[in-house]
């Protein structure tokens, strides 16, 4: 029986994805493990492998198509003994071009997907719950398709759930939700071109705009004197030299902020609507800038890694992120950012949270400023440093104890090598 090929989830998160290129064509023959399509999510664009083996009887869905949810069929493979001439025609819904039947072929437009989501999960749609509320509502007998869920992008949560009752239709509130008008065209008598929007920037704009707007950020600022620091590393450099390791400020201050978190566990945490999630281990997201947008692959457990290994590990990520071919378990994660714009000559600015994170630091450039060293007035190279926290987790006391626990690491370097 021929096997369909279904959009594959290839992160946690992913809904739907733009199939990027195709590797394969029909007649081509596959192996388990073989790369068969590119397919870009809204944060990298990432290798599609082939689970079955088999020869290819047909692509339903054509290259660059966007918005192509999960589990849409995609491409249908003829089993190893089967007659691939035999193999029946991909179904109306997957095909590209608009079928005879109802059912739409292609996404629907933007505006219709802005208001269904803005609307409850209605019957065809698909579910988007956590595996823990998907057992509980298994186990009571409850249909999630009338739960209204209360987790990030209205995903379905254990608490959700448990307040459901067995056939409840979603809350009168919820359907009662305002629909979103439709988005008018962009007009202008200024000469300008409209560039595409990639589903990163979407992502992007879209869970900024959700944390500003549910996230209550708290900002606190240091000072920080950076002469001792930039002498250890220079030592440090010096010394790493015969190995082709050369340590960046920023793989020093990674591990001073995952050094801190430890220090202050009450700031190492993500709030979620249940409870607090206190974390064990520092795993730090740092912010690169790509061709299509930011992206935050992480250095996981940096507080016991040497500075040489951040900073290996960090250029291997960073050449990955603007390759496009970071993997999910490299970006999704991670206990708290950091974000540097110093490079750029920023002064000092306030970054914004990235949930379920607890907390991002903002770091300015280091810059010759009158400084009282010892009691006296000198010139020092000093950097300003914000720390954006998430009020709802996080106290105004626990962030400056996290400020200072940063500010000391950096100050008195040392600590980070020992």
């Amino acid at each position: 029986m021929p096997i369909e090929i279904k959009m594959p989830a290839l992160s946690p998160t992913m809904e739907e994805g733009t199939l990027a290129k195709w590797l394969v064509k029909p007649g081509d023959t596959v192996r388990s493990g073989d790369i068969m399509a590119e397919i870009e999510t809204d944060k990298a664009t990432m290798e599609f492998e082939a689970v079955d083996e088999g020869v290819i009887v047909s692509i339903a869905v054509v290259e660059g198509s966007e918005g192509v949810k999960v589990g849409t069929v995609i491409a249908t493979l003829a089993g190893e003994g089967e007659d691939a001439s035999a193999a029946p025609a991909p179904k109306a819904a997957a095909a590209p071009a608009p079928p005879p039947t109802p059912a739409p072929a292609r996404p629907e437009p933007v505006e219709e997907r802005q208001a269904a989501a803005a609307a409850p999960v209605s019957k065809g749609d698909r579910v988007v719950a956590s595996p823990l509320a998907k057992r509980i509502a298994e186990q009571k007998g409850v249909d999630l398709k009338g739960v209204a869920g209360s987790g990030p992008n209205g995903r379905i949560v254990k608490a959700d759930v448990e307040s459901a009752k067995p056939g409840v239709a979603a809350p009168a509130a919820a359907a009662a939700a305002p629909v979103a008008a439709p988005a008018t065209a962009f007009t202008s008598d200024i000469p300008h071109e409209a560039v595409k929007l990639t589903m990163m920037r979407k992502t992007i704009a879209r869970r900024l705009t959700e944390s500003k707007q549910t996230v209550p950020h708290i900002y606190l600022t240091v000072d920080i004197q950076l002469d001792a620091l930039l002498k250890l590393r220079g030592e440090l450099n010096k010394a790493l030299e015969a190995q082709g390791v050369k340590l960046s400020v920023n793989d020093l201050l990674i591990k001073a902020l995952a050094r801190a978190l430890i220090q202050v566990p009450a700031c190492n945490v993500s709030y979620t609507p249940e409870a607090l999630i206190q974390f064990h281990r520092a795993d730090v997201s740092v912010a690169v800038s790509t061709p299509t947008g930011l992206i935050t692959p992480i250095i996981a457990d940096a507080a016991n890694k040497s500075m040489s290994a951040i900073s290996t590990e960090m250029k291997a990520l960073a050449d990955k992120a603007k390759a496009g071919r970071l993997q999910p378990h490299e970006f999704q994660g991670g206990t708290a950012s950091l974000s540097n714009m110093g490079m750029f000559g920023i002064k000092q600015f306030e970054a914004v949270i990235n949930p379920p994170q607890g907390m991002i630091m903002a770091i300015g450039a280091g810059e010759q400023r009158p400084y009282v060293v010892d009691g006296a007035l000198a010139v020092a190279t000093v950097m300003s440093a914000t720390g954006s926290f998430d009020h709802r987790a996080i106290d105004g006391a626990d962030g400056a104890k996290l400020m200072q626990a940063f500010k000391a690491l950096v100050e008195n370097p040392l600590g980070l090598v020992a």
